[in-house]
C-alpha cells in the first residue's frame, strides 16, 4: 500500500504560508524526504514507529510524540507493525526559520513526549507546549490544548494560527458565521482574527496547534 497524504489547509496558496497535511504510512512502509526550508512540526495521532535521520540510531515514536525537522534535514518515518502510523504535519514559512544547516550540515530532529510536557493552565483551560522558542523551535510554536464543555470570550492572537482538532465536538465562532467542529476538523485562524472555540459535547476538546511566529498560547487580545 502506499503513503497517503492529504492537505487540511494552505494558508497562502502559491505562496510560503503554513501548510497542514495528514500523513498516513501503511505499515511497514516509510516516508523518506528532506525537511522543507522553514522547517517542519509533526505530531503522531495513532500508531508506533521509527524516526531515522542521518547516521543516528532510529527513534521510536509512538501516539503522542511530537516531531521538530530543522530546515534540510534528511528524516526517515518508518510504520512499525501492525500499522498504520498516522501523523500530522505542519510545513512552516521559510522566511524566519531557525535551525538552518551550519558548518557541520543540518540541524538534527529532536522528539518532545507529551507526557513529559508541563500543563499550563490559562482561565479554565490546559495546554502543553511540545515546541516553541527555548524549547526547541525558534520558529513556531506547537501545542496540544485541553478545553472543557463551555465558550470562552472572544480574543484575537498577533501570530498565524492552524487547529486540527484531535477529539471532541463544539462550535467555531469567527466572524458572522459559526462553524461546527469535530474530530479531525482543521481551522486556520488569520492573525487578528477575532474567535473562539465552543465545546459543545460532553467531554474534552483536545486540539493541536501550531502557530507562527512562535509565542505563548496563553498570550491573546480580549475582544467585545
Amino acid at each position: 500500500m502506499d503513503v497517503v497524504v492529504r492537505t487540511l489547509v494552505d494558508t497562502a496558496p502559491g505562496r510560503d504560508g503554513l501548510v497542514r497535511r495528514r500523513v498516513e504510512v501503511p505499515r511497514e512502509a516509510w516516508v523518506e524526504a528532506t525537511a522543507a526550508p522553514g522547517g517542519e512540526l509533526w505530531y503522531v495521532i495513532d500508531g508506533t514507529g521509527l524516526l531515522t535521520s542521518g547516521d543516528d540510531l532510529a527513534a521510536p515514536i509512538r501516539r503522542d510524540t511530537a516531531l521538530w525537522l530543522p530546515p534540510g534535514a534528511r528524516y526517515r518515518l518508518a510504520a512499525s507493525v501492525p500499522g498504520p502510523l498516522t501523523l500530522d504535519s505542519v510545513t512552516l514559512p521559510a522566511g524566519q526559520a531557525a535551525g538552518h544547516a551550519g558548518p557541520s550540515g543540518p540541524a538534527q530532529p529532536r522528539l518532545s513526549e507529551l507526557g513529559d510536557c508541563p500543563v499550563e493552565i490559562t482561565g479554565d483551560r490546559r495546554f502543553r507546549v511540545l515546541f516553541g522558542p527555548g524549547n526547541g523551535c525558534a520558529a513556531a510554536t506547537q501545542f496540544l490544548g485541553e478545553i472543557p464543555p463551555g465558550r470562552a470570550p472572544l480574543h484575537s492572537h498577533t501570530y498565524d494560527e492552524v487547529v486540527l482538532v484531535l477529539a471532541g465536538e463544539g462550535v467555531l465562532h469567527a466572524g458572522p458565521a459559526e462553524r461546527p467542529i469535530a474530530t479531525g476538523t482543521c481551522i486556520h485562524l488569520p492573525p487578528g482574527q477575532r474567535h473562539c472555540l465552543e465545546n459543545s459535547g460532553p467531554g474534552t476538546l483536545r486540539v493541536l496547534g501550531v502557530f507562527h511566529p512562535g509565542g505563548s498560547p496563553a498570550a491573546k487580545t480580549s475582544a467585545s
